[in-house]
């Protein structure tokens, strides 16, 4: 063996074999899934927005970023409805591709007439009205690409004759890989337009910067084309197969079974998904308007009881131990991602101690986006070969030390290194330094989980499948901005609010490196709990 022959084996196993599994009936799901990831390219502008224009609490913000986070817990009754209607699935893309259109405008009528805007109401109101539009019209468009990513995966080949079992099991692992890859791609291309648009915006008068923001909302107009378009060319594609699988001579009910699932039973309707389902979200409403002091925590507290009540219920579609595998899968996700975070207090400090401008935040994004990318093929055999408690554990550990730099800078560590390099290790450096580190491993978590659902739900209930289980590792990240919302009552940080150029709040981030430990601490000590109770549990992971 010569010493290139292991670094050729790993690019054929982790790279080439990825791509040459691709298939063209990948393109039309990827299509949607990369509209997600284009949906960032508004995320650096409505920081500086919120920061710059409106007088809204890191405490307000991440209860903000609670609720934005709930219709995600409505991909179990969407998913069911999916299940349902197959055949129509494409309209639920529309609709959700109108939601989000409708959030960008909102946006866009704040930055280019502001004062009509403020007429009818705050412009506090009308951000929060665009806040929680989005991501309904997101999950919608996610809870279809699920379904998309089952109906892509070929079942015969083209002369018709039917694809063995192990080789669906891999093309539905890369399916979902690629499914991650198209996010990531999704946010390389904003991060590249905002580090185009957001050079030297920071030195602009008010108004140009408005501008420059305005153009960004009005660019993100492509999001919902994008997810569109991957719908008429799924529509393109099964129009093609058919007519090719008519030469073949097979007949229009065998075309049907294959191209539209016509020989998998339709799902019996389970009223408990879809009428629950309707329930959570009125009563969801309701408590949202009412305005209860203790409002999130009644809904995380029924969304849970919910949710674990359907997975209950579904899981007996499994044997005994697929159901194992999957209650202890999704008991470690859902911790994994519901550790807290610092909050938007971390990020407004290092706008106004550090310097972060909107450029370079954008250079940060695209670093990220970039080595995520990479990392999705270096992790690609890890993930397919390791436990999922082997690989929450390895990210807990890793994300615990990639969080230590930034502690260290709240504390000088940047001024120190600063002054022995003659200024080459300075904030940003460090901030580069650990953004490569630290974004290889981001999408890692949930491919395994998505994969082994893919290929092991039964046929009839895919998008179910994938519904409740999102739903669930959705939860985890309400529970998330919960802990942060905590985390920001009892930690205070604020920045500073000027209004007609007097100084309403002053900046006060005397707290916020106790946050940062705090929440560093937390995210190292509640996962490998997890990790230590499955091992001695009965349950198991994929």
């Amino acid at each position: 063996m010569t010493i290139l022959e292991p670094t050729k084996n790993w690019f054929r196993e982790n790279i080439l074999d990825l791509f040459l599994e691709i298939k063209i009936s990948f393109f039309p799901p990827l299509m949607v899934y990369m509209a997600a990831g284009i949906s960032g390219l508004t995320s650096i502008v409505g920081t500086f927005y919120v920061k710059e224009r409106l007088g809204l609490s890191a405490e307000f913000l991440a209860a903000l970023g609670f609720w934005a986070g709930l219709p995600w817990a409505l991909k179990m009754p969407v998913g069911h409805l999916i299940d349902l209607i197959w055949k129509w699935k494409g309209l639920i893309v529309y609709l959700g591709a109108s939601l989000i259109a409708a959030s960008l405008s909102i946006m866009i009528m704040l930055l280019s007439h502001t004062q009509a805007m403020s007429s009818i109401a705050t412009l506090e109101s009308w951000f929060v009205l665009a806040t929680l539009l989005a991501p309904i019209g997101y999950v919608l468009q996610d809870v279809v690409a699920d379904a998309m990513t089952v109906e892509a995966v070929p079942r015969v080949e083209t002369d018709g004759s039917k694809i063995n079992a192990h080789r669906r099991k891999s093309m539905h692992t890369t399916m979902q890989t690629l499914g991650r890859v198209a996010i990531i791609g999704g946010g390389i291309f904003v991060a590249i337009i905002n580090m185009i648009v957001m050079r030297g915006v920071n030195d602009l008068s008010e108004f140009e910067k408005a501008e420059a923001y305005l153009f960004v909302y009005q660019l993100g107009l492509i999001i919902p084309i994008v997810s569109i378009l991957g719908v008429i060319l799924a529509e393109a594609l099964k129009r093609r197969d058919k007519l090719k699988l008519q030469k073949t001579g097979l007949s229009d009910t065998d075309i049907k079974n294959i191209l539209e699932r016509g020989d998998v039973p339709k799902p019996d309707v389970n009223w408990w998904i879809l009428g629950g389902g309707l329930g959570f979200s009125l009563i969801t409403i309701s408590i949202g308007l009412g305005n209860f002091s203790v409002g999130q925590e009644v809904i995380f507290c029924l969304s849970m009881i919910i949710v674990i009540f359907l997975i209950s219920r579904i899981i007996k579609e499994l044997d005994t131990e697929a159901q194992k595998i999957l209650v202890g899968t999704a008991i470690l996700i859902f911790v994994y991602r519901a550790m807290p975070t610092p909050g938007a207090g971390a990020t407004w400090w290092m706008i106004d101690e550090l310097k972060f401008d909107q450029e370079f935040l954008a250079r940060l994004s695209f670093i990220a986006a970039c080595l995520a990318l990479v990392g999705m093929f270096i992790f690609r055999r890890f993930m397919a070969e390791k436990s999922i408690t082997y690989v929450i554990g390895f990210l807990t550990v890793a994300g615990t030390i990639l969080s230590i730099p930034i502690i260290g800078m709240y504390f000088g560590l940047h001024e120190w290194t600063a002054r022995l390099t003659n200024g080459v290790i300075d904030a940003r450096f460090i901030a580069m330094i650990d953004t490569a580190l630290e974004s290889p491993l981001g999408q890692v978590a949930m491919i395994p989980m998505l994969a082994w659902i893919a290929n092991s739900a039964p046929e009839k209930l895919k998008t179910t499948f994938f519904a409740i289980m999102a739903s669930f590792a959705n939860l985890a990240l309400s529970a998330s901005q919960l802990g942060t919302k905590y985390l920001n009552q009892f930690f205070t940080v604020s920045r500073e609010v000027s209004q007609n150029g007097e100084i309403v709040i002053p900046a006060n981030y005397s707290e916020l490196g106790l946050l940062l430990i705090s929440a560093s601490i937390i995210g190292f000590c509640i996962p490998m709990l997890a990790i230590l109770y499955l091992r001695f549990s009965r349950f198991k992971n994929a």
